[in-house]
């Protein structure tokens, strides 16, 4: 049977009659050391903006990855914005 007739079947089966006795159970601390995100990579978008030309120059004056630092720091003041919600 191929994968994609065995996901058919799957996802047309109840919850209960699904065998998952080959499964093993998981600690309850098994997800203890989980880092959520860890593996996400945000989707990047390429838009132009205006900044102020004392800005880039701070920006840029260690030298490359200046798009990174930019971006690290409207991350930061986004995550600071939304905790206040």
């Amino acid at each position: 049977m191929s994968k994609k007739a065995q996901i058919t079947t799957l996802l047309a089966m109840k919850e209960d009659d699904i065998d998952k006795s080959d499964i093993p159970e998981l600690p309850d601390d098994a997800w203890n050391d989980a880092a959520r995100g860890a593996f996400y990579r945000p989707r990047k978008l390429q838009k132009t903006v205006r900044l102020d030309a004392d800005v880039v120059q701070w920006l840029e004056k260690d030298g490359p990855g200046y798009q990174t630092r930019l971006n690290n720091i409207l991350r930061e003041a986004m995550n600071r914005a939304l905790k206040r919600r």
